[in-house]
């Protein structure tokens, strides 16, 4: 029963199912209610992304293709208050708008329920011709219906399809920015506005401000000119997706060793008991630059710009690094690359293949996995990873990529940074 939800709980999956028929029962009693008119073209847009940094990430070229086909609406983007900095560098997006939803907060203060409903209220008294959920949720789709948008699109793989009235096509097997991507193509045949435009693979996503620039510059003044940085994130921002910081560390201190580069740690204060064990397998001798804790999003974003290489597990870093067009190796155990994959010109999962994995369970994974590094993970070597960091630094090489540190975009070789 309810096999169109893509909830993996069985009792979760129950309750929202039978949410959703009490919200379909509730949408047939609203018609009878007037409704505003619909305008089209639309010139007021609400986007909802609240999700983590690496779900915004991979909607960036969806929410471009909603400026594609919208060139003169006004986007208001609504996100997680993590994302607030990154959210404000999105080409094309005309106002950012925080709202921390409990379910997403992950030890952050989340809005409260009456906060939600107020939210909600408000986003009707601005009267939306259009709101676009990317977040494919039960309780996201239900603050749409309380704003009474009079078109709302979205998923209804999670609940809550019953209050939308252009519904994306989702695919389990597909990857999150072309399921985001598809939803704006669904809205664009709906609505009658040309397709949107496909993007290069090899552009970096965002604008950076010279400030940022500066920053990634300052924190990298100790590197040696002209030599390769190689990026090493070693949190997996979660116990399930938590590769061994060791391993990390010996992968990152091989490259270094040969290419004569400098490491460059990453990772925010939380994680310096992870970095430390990375660190401590990496030899002395070896050039290394600790920024744990040390930048915010747009700086880290910045130093991305100048790295020949990050090596990472699967995380929101993973993703910022390949939308700024630097070459990434991803360690991945449980998630589903298919879905997750960093996606950027030079990128390399690198995985086992399990008769369990990728099961993507990391909400709830399973019992056998909790409390130590999953099989999935405990497979993978760290010549695994460095043999895929060499192949993507030789495909770069090829496509004309210089092997070097990139410097800051216009200024002169060799300067600072």
């Amino acid at each position: 029963m309810f096999d169109y939800l893509h909830i993996y709980d069985p009792r979760e999956r129950r309750l929202v199912g039978l949410a959703d028929l009490g919200l379909r029962a509730a949408v047939l009693g609203a018609r009878l209610l007037p409704a505003r008119p619909v305008k089209f073209p639309p010139q007021r847009v609400l986007l909802l992304r609240l999700e983590r940094i690496g779900d915004l990430v991979m909607t960036l070229d969806a929410i471009a293709a909603v400026r594609d086909i919208l060139p003169r609406a006004s986007l208001d983007l609504v996100v997680g208050s993590w994302n607030a900095d990154l959210a404000r560098l999105v080409p094309g997006v005309t106002r950012v708008e925080t709202l921390d939803v409990p379910w997403l907060a992950r030890g952050q203060r989340g809005a409260t329920t009456n906060e939600l409903v107020g939210r909600a209220l408000e986003w009707r008294r601005r009267e939306y011709d259009l709101a676009i959920n990317f977040e494919g949720d039960i309780r996201s789709n239900m603050l749409l219906g309380l704003a009474r948008v009079p078109v709302r699109a979205g998923f209804a793989q999670a609940g809550g399809g019953p209050l939308l009235t252009i519904r994306g096509p989702f695919d389990p097997e597909a990857h999150t920015a072309e399921t985001t991507y598809a939803l704006v193509e669904t809205l664009a045949r709906a609505i009658g506005a040309p397709a949107p435009a496909r993007r290069s693979g090899a552009e970096a996503r965002l604008v950076l401000p010279d400030a940022a620039r500066d920053a990634a510059a300052a924190a990298l003044v100790s590197a040696p000119a002209g030599r390769p940085l190689i990026g090493l994130h070693t949190s997996g921002g979660r116990e399930i997706k938590q590769w061994h910081p060791e391993r990390f560390g010996e992968a990152a201190a091989r490259l270094a060793a040969e290419l004569g580069a400098t490491i460059v740690l990453t990772g925010d204060s939380g994680d310096r008991p992870l970095v430390d064990r990375a660190r401590a397998a990496i030899p002395a001798g070896i050039p290394t630059i600790d920024l744990t804790g040390a930048l915010d999003l747009v700086s880290l974003a910045a130093v991305f710009e100048r790295l020949s290489l990050y090596v990472t597990g699967d995380t929101g870093p993973m993703h910022l690094a390949a939308a700024m067009a630097t070459p990434t190796v991803a360690v991945f155990g449980p998630s589903a690359p298919a879905r997750y994959a960093p996606r950027g010109p030079f990128t390399r999962v690198v995985r086992i293949d399990l008769w369990c994995a990728p099961c993507n369970q990391i909400r709830l994974p399973p019992e056998r996995c909790r409390g130590h590094v999953p099989d999935c993970l405990e497979g993978i070597t760290s010549d695994m990873v460095y043999h895929a960091a060499r192949e993507v630094l030789s495909e770069a090489a090829a496509a004309g990529r210089d092997a070097g540190r990139r410097e800051r975009p216009g200024a002169a070789a060799g300067g600072a940074g």
